[in-house]
């Protein structure tokens, strides 16, 4: 039968070999060791109870996930569902409960439900119905995080606070994340090691033909496996969303990926048979050391991407040298192999404590740096408005001796709470925050200002939290301006369509209610058509592509970013800036480029470098006890041909 783990082949003895034997066969458990060695020789900031725990409550939703994948993997399947399975999982959790008025422990139970009945219908379309797992659960991935938006019609759903307490901690300082990623890898142990089905997903991974040959019901034991990790992917979804104290409809957004490369980092296979709970929990512990500890040491959002994804390779091919070496099964469940086990894993904490131990006095005596350190925590860079915010910031920070450390959230509202998290239990002394939500925001800014920590938010405040000031321009007043100037522009009537932002965010919310607040004034504007670009240039190109088929006379269009503008201005072509009239949103270099050439009549621009001056120089002020205003306003201005020339963002 396909196994769970490896063990030596005879004749690799001696101690050289049985040293290469023994990190081979636990080369995640290696790495996660030499890790957390080096990072605690790099940052003293690493090694402190606060950090670590931070780092056991960013890898719990991960590793929750990858638990339920890991049954997948196992038995040779693949699911890429369980991230919109999260996010729907959860919505509907918050919706019921809220909305729909029904008992938090109905809620919960639906929410549960919701996740076993999307695992079945992957088991089903792949079990009777012959779809590769790829494509069957790929398929699923799309319809769970439609839903999700549907039901929520694309806004976050507040979390009831019954519920909410899942994302605190016990006695004041066991997180209940942590807690629940335990007991999911206990069960996940049990059910791989101890139970029938369990032995069964490691049959039908090491041969589903001799398998089903041998008498297993392989197509109701798919069911089961798929519905299994359905359940586990509902449970993820409540922690990360009691975490943000409410329901993202985009919260989890390619997690799957990360648990997925959890599970192989842990030493599984892909190609069936192989897996155990311990070795995706060492590989989810990975992935999170990893993030934190490349934001505690300022390396850049950009190669941070770059190292996670060396680190996956490196894992598979550590698969492939194991399997060279000529690794041989061990039988699921057997003793011999679980005591091995355990003493590895109890020789390997003995090992890290004294090495780390031992490195801790590198940071021992060192003194606190004059230096002040502010984190700066971005919803994105992958967009040119934020991308000028950083400059503007880093510009400031250098003439004002501040030591700048900047993140990226990629517009994830969990990822942004790890990012705060790590920020909260480092030596900074200011935070400024530009939330991917509002909402979502609060818990951390929350908890960065019970460790006395001043936090700045830009462009978008922070709901349920306590911040020294809000630097922002107004995006509802940006918007009625966007519509007022589009208007007036086609003499108060026309048909013109809306290109909105990312559903779920503030700034596409705020924005999209400005532009309907400034064409009540305009009855002869006729908006034909409003769909989502998701901020992208991309998206804007191919969105408004498709609505020109519908509406090939529209003579106006609103998009709420200048990316998503410039892509319409793609879709257009000529009849951009002459039969058409196109109005973005920021101010970006690339938008005032295109408003000085004709094609983009006017852009709302923020002055988003200011936005990140003025927010480092309020942090500045905060960390050295100065008096903050509560809120700077910097104004906004549209930018058109007529004034672009002096205009300086």
């Amino acid at each position: 039968m396909a196994t769970d783990t490896l063990k030596s082949t005879a004749g690799a003895g001696g101690a050289p070999g049985g040293l290469r034997r023994l990190l081979l066969d636990n080369g995640a458990l290696t790495a996660l060791i030499v890790l957390v060695v080096a990072l605690s020789a790099l940052s003293g900031d690493f090694l402190t109870a606060d950090n670590l725990l931070n780092v056991g409550v960013q890898a719990a939703v991960t590793a929750i996930l990858a638990f339920g994948v890991t049954f997948v993997i196992v038995s040779a399947g693949i699911d890429l569902s369980v991230g919109s399975v999260a996010a729907l999982s959860a919505t509907v959790l918050a919706w019921s409960a809220t909305s729909q008025g029904l008992p938090v422990g109905v809620a919960v139970l639906l929410a549960v439900v919701t996740g076993v009945g999307c695992g079945l219908v992957n088991g089903f379309l792949i079990s009777y119905g012959k779809l590769p797992p790829f494509i069957a659960t790929l398929a699923m991935l799309s319809v769970a995080r439609g839903l999700s938006l549907v039901i929520s019609q694309g806004s976050p759903i507040a979390f009831p606070d019954s519920v909410s307490h899942l994302g605190d901690t016990l006695g004041g300082w066991l997180p209940v994340p942590v807690l629940v990623m335990v007991v999911m890898g206990l069960i996940t142990a049990f059910v791989l090691g101890r139970t029938y089905i369990g032995r069964s997903m490691y049959a039908i991974g090491g041969n589903e033909e001799a398998a089903r040959l041998s008498g297993l019901r392989v197509r109701k034991h798919k069911l089961a496996i798929y519905a299994l990790s359905g359940v586990f992917a509902a449970v993820a979804g409540v922690v990360l969303a009691a975490r943000l104290s409410s329901a993202q409809p985009q919260a989890a957004d390619g997690y799957e990926l990360d648990a997925i490369a959890a599970v192989v980092i842990g030493g599984a296979s892909l190609a069936g048979g192989i897996g155990k709970a311990s070795g995706t929990l060492v590989g989810a512990l990975i992935l999170a050391v990893l993030r934190n500890g490349l934001n505690l040491l300022n390396v850049s959002a950009f190669w941070q991407q770059v190292v996670i994804g060396a680190v996956i390779a490196l894992a598979v091919l550590l698969d492939t040298a194991r399997r060279r070496a000529g690794a041989t099964p061990v039988v699921a469940g057997t003793g011999g192999g679980t005591g091995r086990q355990a003493a590895t894993y109890a020789l390997a904490a003995v090992v890290t404590v004294a090495v780390v131990g031992a490195t801790s006095f590198l940071h021992g005596g060192s003194s606190t740096a004059s230096t002040p350190k502010v984190g700066l925590s971005l919803s994105t860079l992958n967009n040119p408005f934020f991308v000028q915010i950083r400059k503007g910031a880093q510009a400031e920070a250098d003439r004002l001796g501040v030591n700048l450390t900047v993140t990226d959230a990629q517009n994830d509202a969990s990822q942004q709470a790890n990012q705060l998290q790590n920020f909260t239990s480092s030596n900074l002394g200011a935070i400024i925050v530009n939330p991917v939500d509002s909402d979502a925001a609060g818990p951390s800014v929350r908890a960065a200002g019970q460790a006395r920590i001043p936090v700045i938010a830009v462009d978008r405040g922070v709901n349920k939290a306590k911040t020294e000031t809000l630097v922002a321009s107004d995006n509802v007043t940006g918007g009625e301006l966007a519509a007022k100037t589009l208007a007036e522009k086609l003499g108060g009537k026309g048909k013109i369509v809306i290109l909105q932002g990312q559903a779920g965010t503030s700034a596409a919310r705020e924005r999209a209610a400005g532009f309907a607040a400034g064409l009540k004034a305009y009855p002869g504007i006729r908006v034909v058509a409003q769909q989502p670009a998701d901020f992208d240039r991309t998206k804007g190109l191919d969105v408004m592509s498709n609505l020109l088929q519908a509406h090939p006379d529209v003579q106006g269009v609103i998009a709420a970013n200048d990316e998503m503008a410039l892509g319409a201005i793609k879709a257009l072509g000529s009849k951009a800036g002459t039969s058409v009239q196109v109005v973005g949103f920021d101010g970006t270099p690339d938008g005032l480029t295109a408003v000085e050439g004709g094609t983009l009549y006017a852009s709302v621009a923020q002055q988003p470098s200011q936005l990140g001056k003025i927010a480092v120089d309020n942090a500045l002020r905060a960390l050295q006890g100065k008096k903050v205003e509560q809120t700077v306003k910097v104004p906004v201005k549209v930018v058109t041909k007529k004034n672009v020339a002096g205009f300086s963002g």
